[in-house]
């Protein structure tokens, strides 16, 4: 990174704005924190297990939830990233294509996939 600019190269497709770049920070920084979490409650979790006594046992439910919990946030922001990086990978092959559609490398242009629900 050079000076004061307020763009990235180098992701392959040209350049990316400082404010998506530091979007993609932040949601990996929340990422990291929930996994960071995750692995805190299945310790907690695998103790009790292994422990045996009936209140920690009972108490495993409640982390079990919060665990698939997180794990739903987790899903929700790597969604939220793909849609996010998709956008701005579309904004600017924009301006790189005349005809609207994003030229590859190898002369085809790309198509989305479309994903089952």
């Amino acid at each position: 990174m050079e000076g004061d600019s307020d763009t990235y190269s180098g992701l392959g497709t040209g350049e990316i704005d400082s404010k998506v770049v530091q979007t993609f920070q932040k949601s990996f920084v929340q990422v990291q924190n929930i996994l960071d979490q995750n692995r805190l409650l299945i310790n907690e979790i695998n103790q009790n297990h292994e422990s045996k006594i009936p209140h920690n046992l009972t108490r495993n439910v409640g982390l079990i939830r919060e665990l698939n919990n997180n794990i739903r946030k987790v899903v929700d922001l790597y969604g939220d990233l793909s849609s996010s990086f998709t956008k701005s990978m579309d904004a600017s092959s924009e301006g790189d294509s005349s005809s609207g559609a994003a030229m590859k490398s190898d002369g085809k242009t790309g198509h989305k996939r479309n994903r089952p629900a």
